[in-house]
């Protein structure tokens, strides 16, 4: 069992490694995508986060119809985050409207 913890582990990692380079590259081919080192960083702890409470659900609760719906708002909660930061779509002080 340990072996496939770790194995999510190191999955959680590559994978938002992955996800954070796409807009690095795309840095280098467009103007249109402009992050900054603080923009990494709050997508990279988003999405650690995001993936590492996911695993706390997976190693932590019995119940398969449960895993399901916590990660599930897990992601949800995730998205929304994201989406806030990014458009400002609530309106929130978090977004600088």
């Amino acid at each position: 069992m340990t072996l496939i913890q770790n194995k999510r582990l190191a999955a959680i990692l590559i994978i938002v490694t992955i996800i954070l380079l796409i807009p690095f590259i795309a840095m280098q081919f467009s103007n249109e995508v402009a992050w900054g080192p603080f923009d990494f960083l709050v997508a990279a702890a988003l999405l650690f986060g995001t993936g590492l409470l996911c695993e706390l659900v997976l190693r932590k609760v019995q119940s398969i119809r449960y895993r399901i719906a916590i990660c599930a708002v897990i992601i949800v909660i995730l998205l929304l985050t994201w989406v806030e930061l990014a458009v400002g779509i609530f309106g929130t002080p978090f977004a600088g409207s």
